[in-house]
């Protein structure tokens, strides 16, 4: 049994199809729980291991990190001063950062698919496209930014020009020109790791939404079966 068959269990089977007309109250608490867990488990793993490799962030354009954005404004300029190779070094190691730091997320993300409640899961089977994705944002985003700022911090602490932008980052947040979270390389790196993560399990979700029969119509049908 593949991904997309596991997954397919609990991410919104029940609105997504015309072609089978089932009610929560056809599922027990245990079908609900069991099916959907399972199915978020392989949805981690293969989040976790598309990103948390060699170019999982620096060749894959939907998640690559880019240069801060007041650094891309400046980047031409940079290049024409001769300063185009510490550019590319400050990406390259900013996306090796966040490839470093995402296998650390996948036992807090199977900690909290433990935790979930069964009215969690019935929330997640009636929400959203991405009610899963922004389930694990609310109970695992921070202790995540914590788990993954030391990883960033020593990927990036040794490039010449994450050290330049630090020196002058604070004073533009005093000023009002960047965001808190834009201070840092560190914490730029963090919150593009965050996004890049949760960005891949979300298109997991959408997709399996879209066309859940079509990808595991016997699972479907052997687990929630057909209303005839």
């Amino acid at each position: 049994m593949n991904v997309k068959e596991f997954f397919a269990i609990g991410v919104m089977a029940l609105a997504a199809s015309s072609a089978w007309a089932l009610d929560l109250s056809d599922l027990t608490n245990s079908d609900v729980s069991a099916g959907l867990k399972k199915a978020l488990d392989q949805g981690i793993n293969q989040a976790v291991s598309k990103l948390g490799t060699t170019d999982g962030f620096l060749q894959n354009p939907t998640v690559r990190i880019p240069l801060p954005p007041k650094l891309a404004k400046a980047e031409s300029m940079m290049r024409m001063l001769g300063l185009g190779s510490q550019a590319d070094q400050l990406v390259e190691s900013m996306n090796r950062a966040a490839e470093a730091a995402v296998p650390e997320s996948k036992v807090l993300l199977k900690q909290a698919l433990k935790q979930m409640s069964v009215a969690d899961a019935k929330q997640i089977l009636t929400g959203p496209d991405d009610a899963a994705t922004q389930y694990f944002k609310r109970v695992t985003s921070s202790q995540l930014e914590a788990k993954f700022k030391p990883i960033v911090s020593q990927a990036t602490e040794k490039v010449k020009l994450a050290q330049q932008y630090d020196a002058v980052a604070g004073k533009g947040v005093e000023l009002g020109l960047l965001k808190p979270e834009d201070a840092s390389i560190e914490s730029y790196v963090t919150q593009k790791t965050l996004d890049g993560l949760y960005l891949m399990i979300a298109d997991e979700e959408r997709a399996i939404r879209k066309d859940p029969l079509g990808q595991a119509s016997k699972l479907l049908k052997k687990v929630f079966g057909a209303a005839q």
